[in-house]
């Protein structure tokens, strides 16, 4: 099975576009939205709407802070993205935010657990960003495999015999082999707002036959998404940063 594995849309509809075009020339049988549809976009309605057809022609999709900071009276979040989760719900209708709020937290695929944040304590939202943070992931689970976004940022955890992680890079357009021998923690770059010094829409797609990893970059029209949300009156590191990638 090959799994395409998005995540951290964001609001950003050009970037979303671009992946789903990019999916579609992957050969894959199933993709998976590792969570957050909304927030930092001016696109939420139809970055939601497109989610929701991807769903109903079979994704998965899984809750991100942002898409329950949506329905939360205290969402912990920075200025930024507080203002604009607040515009967010100001855009988004009852049947948005149905589909949002039901979204589940985790799904198991085989050897595979499929979250938007860590596996430890998933609902609270904690970052895979260190291999002790991976450690503690992978602990949380008899899963081989766990795939998850949140960090914006593609990275990739080895569990070793001593019980401790490894981290690797992920380069796009290179396939990495997962040992079997080995248990592994994918973390899936953001589609909508990248934070590795790239501007281009990160995803990977997951061959679980071939056990390997192949990690993609999509170059998409920042420009116009950030015009979009400058147009929309959000704060505007959340337009200048896209062209970053920070």
């Amino acid at each position: 099975m090959r799994i395409a594995l998005i995540s951290d849309i964001h609001g950003n509809l050009e970037a979303l576009q671009a992946v789903i075009a990019h999916v579609a020339r992957q050969r894959v049988d199933l993709v998976a939205v590792l969570g957050d549809i909304v927030g930092y976009g001016a696109d939420p309605v139809a970055c939601t709407e497109t989610v929701m057809t991807l769903a109903g022609q079979g994704a998965i999709v899984f809750k991100g802070n942002h898409d329950e900071a949506v329905e939360r009276a205290d969402p912990d979040m920075n200025a930024a993205a507080l203002a604009a989760i607040v515009w967010t719900r100001g855009v988004l209708d009852g049947a948005h935010r149905a589909f949002l709020t039901a979204l589940p937290l985790t799904a198991r695929i085989d050897e595979l657990l499929l979250v938007h944040a860590s596996a430890r304590h998933p609902g609270q939202w904690p970052y895979v960003m260190t291999p002790r943070d991976a450690e503690l992931s992978l602990g949380a689970t008899d899963a081989r495999l766990v795939a998850c976004g949140h960090t914006h940022v593609p990275a990739l955890f080895s569990l070793q015999p001593n019980r401790t992680c490894v981290a690797f890079t992920p380069v796009a357009g290179t396939a990495v082999p997962l040992a079997a021998h080995r248990r592994w923690q994918i973390v899936v770059g953001a589609v909508g707002q990248p934070r590795d010094g790239s501007a281009a829409a990160a995803y990977a797609v997951l061959d679980l036959g071939q056990g390997a990893l192949e990690p993609h970059r999509v170059p998409y029209d920042h420009q116009a998404a950030a015009a979009k949300i400058r147009a929309a009156g959000l704060p505007d590191r959340l337009a200048s940063r896209l062209a970053l990638g920070r």
